[in-house]
């Protein structure tokens, strides 16, 4: 048995880190899970990799690696630097602690990241899986070369431009800092073929297949091009400098390296995404792996989204396409006519020679192919008549429309959803469901074969909405129509498709199964966030309840609150009137409720430093940085709902020079996972308890289900979640033993007991003093007392 103090990574833990890493680890040793709230400071990560390495090491345990996945860029980022904190500390004699990121082939593509040979974001994927296919072709069995051939053809190219004296910036490609083998732009192989024959393949992945062991007893592993047990922490910025320099493709050695290496990082969809799992990480998901789940607060939401379907109408137009284009061969050899000139579509032995490799009829892709037509028609049908229902006119106000939930059933009572009794009165039975699956995997291997590229269709999709759409319950499930705003000119200018992005949605409403059978797969681990109370709740809703009543693994539960000076902070919870649409009005209404809002809002913001104020929506948070405009003298930052780089603009504009004031919505990216830490920060203020818009068609159903499974949907589903946003902001301030700072709750649900108090759900330790409006001020003046020097 080790020692975990030698794997912890500094000279002292704190005190939670003791009790939290000892508990970890004795009930990871009963296959159990350590549930953790610990508050920003805790030291949560380390806690995790310290018990997992520990449990990973120890040669009595049947562990083999940590798999870690957060929802947040920035905790990746973390776990990242605290492994090569323990590896730096490790003794002289022990092997470091071999780890690896994972990230999508758009992070780590060569060709990608420098935006060379025609690769982008949004063809990344499609791109390889068809250089991959092709280059196996060329290389399989009855091939027409080899793997080392076609990467050497490559290098050879380069020399070739090198020889020339053409040395530009472009002859070369390089990315991670580091020079490849090859040219910018793909190579092509043909030998001794028609001009125009030269088939376009990946030199990367060429010296990948090369690399790979011969014998079939071989690894994968055998073709990563380094001593994964000997280089500690590797980046995705690490993996690519290491693949490319060695001319090998970084997706692939980061696939073959997944289950050598000790500890692995990776998002939620690594563990929980059906398709994922399916197709690159569903070897970890064993009782070898000790997971950790890190801001666990986000792992109901998350996995909800991801055990959700749906299927665009386009995606269904493209569907219909493509089945047309697998019957059209053989309907127009059956009515003795040619295909029409021009057209791509498959030959009619192609065709037949699938079906017969298959249990898919011709009459069955036609009958799906006038399910799939019908099917949109009908959507068709629904959407315009919404629209005629409730925008009269619509068709010359296409910039009027809105975002829409068009529900398929009664939100608030479970029955069988409009869109299966259409079916069932259209003819269409249980087999024109199930079977739409097997014919779209059917209608993609014709069409890659005829196409000679390998790449995602449509058919497939759509094929497993439907059977999903058959097999799902309607009280778990939620069927509606999804109206997402858009723009498309090439359709006719008085179509809703014009305006519309029109999506069939299947929305799981109690994920607790499908987290709870994943976590069950699992030897043990840690879910653990700052914002998991109430923890029966959380223990339900995340099914470990079920785990630990069923399977008898333990689940232990620890809490840890901030142990930093309480002298220097200060925290509120403000009695002002509920901040809830029935008091306040609209954004432009005038009401005593918004303006106490307003006072106390602007009472928080003038204290010196920067102040992040959290709002419910972001209409709230563009109303209330008018009226901090007119009341404080520091500039005032709105965030709105943006792309990655203008909120990151926004951050650094935040974080320079003087104080200032930060807007956004509790809904937003700006209150969770981003780093305030040190003269950051200096207060954060939250108005109102941000429950979701209730009137949603989906949230109608989630609360409903969850009545069923859990008793009491509103406070599940909407109550809990939203005092965990709340939570998450004002916990931004105090990140460390040095910072100063003020937290304050605005809404008297947080401050007294009441009908619909929060108050239970935050921390049981006094932190929160209830005060009333008036009186938030001198609470503010006594706490700067306190600190002359600051």
């Amino acid at each position: 048995m080790t020692d975990w103090r030698t794997v912890f990574g500094h000279e002292q833990p704190y005190e939670p880190q003791v009790d939290g890493i000892e508990t970890a680890i004795d009930t990871g040793h009963e296959g159990g899970y350590t549930v953790i709230e610990g508050a920003c400071g805790t030291g949560k990560t380390m806690i995790a990799l310290t018990a997992g390495i520990d449990l990973v090491r120890d040669p009595d345990t049947d562990y083999e690696r940590v798999l870690v996945l957060t929802s947040v860029k920035q905790q990746l980022r973390q776990f990242e630097a605290d492994l090569e904190t323990i590896n730096e500390n490790l003794p002289a004699d022990w092997d470091p602690i071999s780890g690896l990121t994972l990230v999508g082939k758009a992070d780590v593509c060569p060709y990608n990241r420098e935006g060379a040979a025609g690769f982008d974001d949004g063809n990344v994927y499609d791109r390889c899986e068809t250089l991959r296919d092709r280059t196996r072709d060329l290389t399989g069995e009855g091939g027409e070369t080899t793997a080392q051939n076609l990467a050497a053809r490559a290098r050879s190219q380069q020399i070739g431009l090198a020889d020339s004296g053409n040395r530009s910036k472009n002859t070369f490609l390089e990315t991670a800092g580091e020079p490849t083998p090859y040219p910018p732009d793909l190579p092509e192989y043909g030998e001794g073929g028609p001009v125009g024959a030269e088939t376009e393949y990946c030199p990367f992945y060429a010296q990948y297949l090369e690399d790979l062991p011969a014998d079939e007893d071989g690894s994968a592993a055998e073709a990563v091009p380094y001593d994964v047990t000997d280089v500690g922490m590797v980046t995705p910025d690490d993996l690519v400098a290491r693949s490319v320099t060695h001319g090998t493709c970084p997706h692939s050695v980061m696939g073959a390296a997944l289950g050598e290496v000790e500890v692995v990082i990776g998002n939620y969809y690594h563990a929980f995404d059906p398709r994922t799992v399916g197709s690159f990480t569903g070897a970890l998901l064993d009782e070898s792996t000790y997971v950790v789940c890190d801001e666990a607060h986000m792992l109901e939401p998350r996995v909800r989204d991801l055990v959700s379907e749906g299927v665009a109408d386009s995606t269904l137009r493209d569907a219909e396409t493509e089945l047309s284009r697998v019957i059209q061969p053989i309907k127009f050899e059956r009515e003795g006519r040619q295909a029409e000139g021009g057209s791509k579509t498959a030959d009619a032995d192609l065709v037949r020679a699938e079906l017969n490799d298959s249990d898919v009829s011709y009459e069955e892709l036609n009958r799906t192919l006038e399910f799939v037509r019908d099917l949109r028609e009908e959507l068709d049908r629904r959407v315009t008549a919404h629209l005629d229902r409730n925008y009269r006119g619509w068709q010359s106000n296409l910039n009027d429309l809105r975002n829409e939930e068009l529900p398929l059933r009664d939100p608030s009572e479970p029955a069988e959803d409009e869109l299966t009794a259409w079916a069932e009165g259209a003819g269409y039975g249980d087999a024109d469901w199930v079977r739409a699956e097997a014919v779209g995997a059917v209608v993609q291997r014709v069409l890659n074969e005829a196409e000679d590229e390998d790449r995602s269709r449509a058919a497939p999709a759509v094929g497993r909405v439907l059977g999903e759409w058959y097999r799902r319950g309607h009280t778990d499930y939620f069927r509606e129509i999804e109206l997402e705003r858009t723009w498309d000119d090439t359709e006719p200018a008085d179509s809703w498709r014009r305006a519309y992005n029109a999506r069939l949605a299947l929305h799981n409403c109690v994920p607790s199964d499908a987290i709870g059978d994943r976590l069950g797969m699992f030897g043990g681990g840690i879910l653990m966030s700052a914002t998991l109370e109430p923890m029966a709740a959380f223990t339900e809703v995340t099914g470990l309840q079920y785990l630990s009543r069923a399977e008898d693994r333990p689940v232990v539960e620890r809490r840890y609150g901030l142990h930093f000076p309480a002298e220097n902070r200060e925290s509120f919870a403000v009695a002002a009137p509920k901040f809830t649409y029935d008091n306040r009005g609209r954004p432009g209404d005038d009401t005593p409720t918004r303006r106490s809002y307003a006072t106390a809002t602007a009472t928080v913001a003038r204290l010196p430093g920067n102040v992040l104020v959290g709002m419910p929506s972001y209409a709230e948070a563009e109303w209330i940085a008018g009226r901090l405009e007119d009341r404080v003298e520091k500039p005032v930052l709105l965030d709105a709902a943006s792309d990655d780089e203008t909120t990151q603009s926004l951050k650094d504009e935040f974080f320079a020079g003087e104080g200032k004031v930060l807007v956004t919505s509790l809904r937003g990216t700006l209150t969770e996972g981003v780093d305030y830490s040190g003269d950051r920060l200096a207060a954060a203020v939250v108005c109102g308890v941000p429950i979701v818009n209730t009137s949603s068609p989906r949230t109608k159903a989630v609360r409903r289900a969850y009545d069923d499974e859990f008793g009491d949907g509103f406070t599940y589903a909407l109550t809990i979640p939203a005092v965990r946003k709340a939570r998450q902001a004002i916990g931004r301030v105090i990140r460390s033993p040095e910072d100063v700072g003020v937290r304050v709750l605005l809404d008297e649900r947080y401050a007294r007991d009441s009908w619909d108090s929060v108050r239970p759900y935050l921390p049981d330790d006094g932190e929160f003093q209830p005060v009333s409006p008036d009186m938030l001020d001198v609470g503010l003046e006594r706490f700067r007392s306190r600190l002359p020097s600051r």
